[in-house]
């Protein structure tokens, strides 16, 4: 029986067979090897799934594409592989559902969307967000690049001109002071939550920013946020659409000045020769370039997974680079095959340039990033292009006292405090938010207190301000249960459609009101208010280690919410920040 015949499901078809190329075959004891198979020698068959990233699909097909015709096969079985052009955070949705991960901006997985056994999306920071997004289990094997693309600033020539380019080499800190100008230079981004390039350019430019130092380099991050989120677009195509089609000033003014593409983006935009071509520049410190790891996913079976080890091999060999150099992708080494059309000034490892990508090393991205600053961008860009209506609700009892040996002593109460305050910078002036304290018997027998009733923030930031630094610990308990069904009625009375309506209460301990509601009755209160045409979203923070985690995980369940827990308190903020950005948008 003759190998099986390859799919490509997809507007790209794979090329025909050009060459003769040789296949690995796997024995029990792993692959051994090249030799050349005729398609009569295989019977049976293995079908692979492979979705991989658009631009990189044709390359992938073709190559999957000759290995076919020559014999694909696996201990005398024919291999069939299909491959699928995905967008991957359309397979980010599919596999985080699967895995139970929550990735903010994300969205849900379409109701016919499948799983495939090997994903080759354009990054790593997709298998590193799925980690660190609740799929602690999902280990993919393999992940090594099979392809790369710096990620550059693409900016309109005439514009590339005016600020020195080719010539003079420009940086993040200088493109950041741009930005933040009093004549700032128009930028744009896919959205970064959804597009892994747009990811790379906000973290170089945010890192730009606290380089920067002193009093406003905070500033500084939050205006480049807001910045970037005037001009954001959903798609790809979309933001290049916003580029100029004509050089005039007029035209040049108004259009899009800079954008953070791939280097594939700005090779395909110019090949279509437009009007105003884009220059792309190799901005230092070179961010994090795709790198299109190839991940077997886990839960596959034993012949699948020995016939992704083959196909990756087919990958790798030497003349898989020129393949890629058609579609104006580099190897994973950064350097670039026959047939590819590098963009001016473009740096390459094989000419000695030291600021060209480097060699991949179980996948660039993941390989040199801390997956606390992916997180931390991610939620800091949900937070800084939504819009909401919450009450936060801070324990003030006791033990909110105690220091916290990480945070040069500072108290619980003020490094939560500290957090609610670089929270709040994030929010822009569409927010409504209000402010509540808790403890027990704050107010007469009433455990809570309000500071500042919810409403917006384009008059009330300054209270909001004020509020957090007035804010005392007492030596009272923590009325948990009692501040929560009084909140939760506070917040659904004045529901607000077309927002997110939420409550973020942080404590550091578990109920200890002897004369409050019980929990049972309290999640039957909970369970009797809800309302699906009104939602509430409830987040609980527990602060330190002596908080019961099962106790917060049953009440915020119980309240349509999820529960965190910062065992280190000066992990607040990052938890604060990702846990508003999981919010769901309002149906």
């Amino acid at each position: 029986m003759s190998a099986g015949r390859h799919r490509m499901r997809s507007s790209f078809h794979g090329a025909a067979a050009a060459a003769a190329v040789g296949v690995l075959i796997v024995t029990a004891g792993g692959w051994v090897g090249y030799r050349q198979l005729a398609g009569q020698d295989c019977s049976g068959k293995i079908e692979l799934s492979v979705a991989v990233a658009t631009e990189l699909a044709p390359a992938v097909d073709e190559a999957a594409t000759e290995w076919e015709a020559k014999g694909a096969a696996v201990d005398g079985t024919c291999i069939d592989v299909t491959v699928a052009a995905s967008d991957a955070v359309e397979v980010a949705a599919v596999v985080a559902a699967k895995h139970g991960a929550s990735l903010a901006g994300v969205g849900q997985a379409s109701g016919t969307a499948v799983s495939p056994d090997v994903w080759i999306p354009d990054s790593s920071t997709w298998l590193l967000r799925l980690q660190t997004g609740g799929a602690a289990a999902f280990e993919p094997g393999n992940g090594a690049s099979i392809a790369s693309s710096p990620v550059v600033v693409a900016m309109p020539e005439p514009i590339a001109t005016r600020l020195g380019w080719p010539q003079k080499e420009l940086g993040w800190t200088q493109l950041l002071a741009r930005v933040n100008s009093d004549r700032p230079l128009k930028t744009g981004i896919v959205e970064p939550t959804r597009d892994a390039a747009g990811l790379s350019g906000l973290l170089s430019l945010m890192t730009a920013a606290a380089a920067s130092g002193g009093a406003t380099a905070e500033q500084d991050r939050i205006g480049a946020l807001r910045a970037l989120a005037s001009g954001a677009s959903a798609l790809r195509q979309d933001l290049l659409a916003k580029f100029p089609t004509a050089s005039d000033n007029t035209t040049l003014a108004s259009a899009l000045g800079a954008a953070a593409l791939s280097e594939e983006d700005v090779i395909q935009y110019n090949a279509k020769k437009p009007p105003v071509p884009l220059a792309a520049l190799y901005l230092k410190p070179a961010p994090l370039p795709l790198d299109y790891p190839y991940a077997v996913l886990p839960g596959i079976e034993p012949t699948k997974a020995a016939a992704a080890r083959v196909l990756f091999e087919v990958l790798t060999t030497p003349s898989f680079k020129d393949k890629l150099a058609t579609q104006a992708l580099r190897g994973p080494d950064g350097n670039w095959g026959n047939g590819f059309n590098a963009p001016q000034g473009a740096p390459s490892p094989a000419s000695g340039d030291a600021s060209a990508p480097p060699p991949a090393k179980g996948g660039i991205a993941a390989g040199g990033l801390a997956p606390d600053a992916v997180e931390r961008a991610v939620s800091s860009w949900s937070i800084a292009t939504l819009s909401g209506r919450m009450l936060a609700i801070i324990d003030v009892s006791g033990s909110m006292k105690k220091p916290v040996p990480t945070a040069n002593g500072a108290t619980r109460q003020q490094v939560t405090a500290e957090a609610a305050r670089r929270g709040l910078n994030l929010f822009d002036d569409s927010w409504s938010i209000g402010l509540w304290v808790f403890s027990t018997n704050l107010v007469g027998s009433r455990d809570y207190r309000e500071v500042v009733p919810i409403g917006p923030l384009s008059r009330q930031r300054g209270a909001l301000l004020r509020g957090l630094d007035t804010i005392s610990s007492t030596s009272g308990d923590t009325g948990l249960y009692d501040t929560l069904l009084a909140a939760y009625k506070d917040v659904q009375q004045n529901w607000e459609p077309g927002k997110v309506n939420s409550i973020v209460l942080f404590t550091d301990g578990k109920n200890e009101d002897a004369n409050g509601i019980s929990q049972k009755d309290l999640l039957a209160e909970l369970k009797r208010l809800r309302d699906p045409d009104q939602p509430v979203q409830v987040i609980i923070i527990g602060i330190g280690n002596e908080v019961s985690k099962s106790e917060l995980d049953t009440i915020a369940t119980g309240a349509g919410g999820n529960a965190f827990i910062a065992e280190d308190p000066t992990g607040i903020g990052d938890i604060f920040l990702r846990a508003i950005a999981l919010r769901k948008a309002p149906a």
